[in-house]
């Protein structure tokens, strides 16, 4: 099994609200994932009645999934910390929308590690889509914490 499988598989989330397909690259100081939208995803039936539209709030929940949990669980990992029972919060979100998102896109999030101590990360991320556009942009701040404790 591949690290970037291993992160994904330790996620705490499940369909229909995990949003990470594939992660492309990870390191310590950054990491890119993309995700791509089907087109029966829960949201959309009434967001919007003619042109289904992806929700911003789902655009940052996609930004937060690849851009901080997966690299806090990156980052854990090359602490030597057991990554088995995470508990996530996001704490604070700055977010710019740019872009809509339609069914069937699918999206690259680039996310930049600004800081990482005490199990609290903050990154700045930016989604993109297929023609590399960028969709949003923002600050992500989250805690990531051992349920166990």
């Amino acid at each position: 099994m591949s690290i970037t499988s291993s992160i994904i598989d330790k996620l705490p989330y499940t369909n229909p609200f995990l949003f990470v397909d594939r992660i492309n690259m990870i390191g310590p100081d950054a990491i890119e994932g993309c995700y791509t939208f089907k087109k029966n995803e829960f949201f959309y039936d009434g967001h919007f009645k003619e042109q289904p539209v992806t929700p911003g709030v789902i655009l940052t929940e996609c930004c937060a999934q690849v851009g901080l949990v997966c690299l806090g669980i990156y980052l854990l990992n090359l602490e030597k910390v057991d990554t088995g029972s995470l508990e996530v919060a996001l704490s604070s979100s700055e977010m710019q929308f740019l872009l809509p998102v339609f069914p069937m896109e699918t999206v690259t999030v680039k996310s930049k590690k600004l800081f990482f101590r005490f199990n609290k990360l903050k990154c700045e991320v930016k989604m993109y889509n297929q023609q590399s556009q960028l969709i949003c942009k923002g600050v992500l701040s989250g805690m990531i914490k051992d349920r166990k404790i």
